[in-house]
């Protein structure tokens, strides 16, 4: 048809069809490890499920000629209020990792959170990057001087904020990994963390093991508090610090009154506690307390640019995305996870378009809609 755009791969023309192909070139133990859960799953289902319950609702007769994406974070300009979530092993996806997940958030010029539990090292993921804005994801573990050194390499590599992980008193029970007796393969390093074993762990190495098996020699600390951990984390460094794992408006009240540079409501991706609020509807609750006051984020389900459309809607500065990146590398390196970016992005520009709306400034609440249990709409 004349008036059909142009597809960007014949094979995947949506994020769907992308998961699809992309989950042919990966194991199946290695498939539902990125794809897996804590519990029976249900968080991890709601997380999309959620986006399903609004509604758009579109303005018509608006000038929407030359759509502005842009936005900004760390006080950097990017293209778009979208970036990459940290997640752990790139290279179970593809053998360049999160070398190639770097380029291709460069390529586009928006941000990355590199995960402590990555498969390459922060200094050259962030080279491999350019200039473009990166943060780095850490966790406190009791062994506080490992996480001193990573907030130091981070610091000195030209990270410009750091994402602590504030869900991790422990690890979440996933089911799956039991299941399939998950290991990482052999050879498969995390440059980024350091791991000391004890006396009995003198057989173990960092590599073949289980994430749970990292998680119990790396010794996360479950004594972490408010008082404890924000003080000390800004006697370290002068970057922003954004605390993920947030969503109750409680919570982002503390963060407030704590002076944070930014919070992101996140549930780990359903990967920690099963049963917790999907976070598009966490993000309804905690961002009026937000409003003004912090910069706000959101992860966790976000499938179609139309998502990233509802979540801005309901107060969301900036989306992150976790699987998705995960999925396109294993469909094509760095070309694929180029192409999950654009699809979202051109999906996002043409929901803007249909939904009047010239700049990310014009999404408000006023576009979306609640489908109600008895079958009608309600504004928000």
């Amino acid at each position: 048809m004349a008036n059909r755009q142009p597809d960007l791969d014949p094979k995947v023309l949506t994020i769907a069809d992308l998961l699809v192909e992309g989950q042919k070139n990966v194991t199946l133990a290695s498939k539902e490890y990125f794809n897996g859960g804590a519990g029976e799953m249900i968080t991890v289902r709601d997380n999309e499920d959620a986006y399903n319950r609004y509604k758009l609702r579109p303005r018509v007769l608006r000038d929407v000629d030359g759509v502005d994406m842009t936005t900004s974070i760390f006080g950097v300009q990017v293209a778009a209020p979208l970036g990459f979530a940290p997640s752990a092993a790139h290279k179970l996806a593809h053998p360049d990792g999160e070398l190639a997940t770097s380029r291709a958030a460069a390529k586009n010029n928006i941000p990355m959170c590199l995960s402590s539990y990555a498969s390459m090292g922060l200094e050259e993921v962030k080279a491999a990057g350019g200039s473009n804005p990166h943060a780095m994801q850490i966790t406190f573990v009791r062994d506080l001087e490992a996480t001193k050194e990573q907030i130091s390499r981070a610091e000195r590599a030209g990270y410009h904020a750091i994402f602590v992980s504030v869900d991790l008193p422990i690890l979440g029970k996933r089911l799956n990994e039991s299941r399939n007796n998950f290991s990482f393969p052999a050879g498969l390093e995390f440059p980024n963390i350091r791991c000391r074993p004890t006396e009995s762990d003198t057989n173990v190495h960092l590599y073949s093991i289980s994430f749970c098996e990292i998680g119990r020699l790396t010794s996360l600390d479950p004594s972490i508090t408010w008082e404890k951990a924000i003080p000390w984390l800004r006697a370290q460094t002068k970057m922003e610090i954004w605390l993920k794992g947030i969503y109750t408006p409680e919570d982002v009240a503390m963060a407030i009154s704590h002076g944070l540079d930014g919070i992101i409501i996140s549930n780990h991706g359903g990967r920690q506690l099963d049963g917790v609020p999907a976070t598009l509807d966490a993000l309804r609750d905690c961002a009026p307390v937000a409003e003004g006051k912090i910069a706000i984020a959101i992860d966790g389900g976000i499938r179609r640019g139309a998502d990233l459309f509802k979540a801005i809607a309901l107060g969301a500065q900036f989306c992150f995305i976790g699987r998705v990146v995960i999925w396109g590398l294993a469909y094509n390196g760095e070309k694929g996870v180029d192409l999950a970016v654009k699809i979202l992005l051109d999906e996002l520009r043409q929901t803007m378009m249909l939904c009047g709306c010239h700049s990310i400034r014009d999404i408000t609440k006023g576009h979306l809609s609640v489908l109600q249990s008895n079958g009608r709409l309600s504004k928000l």
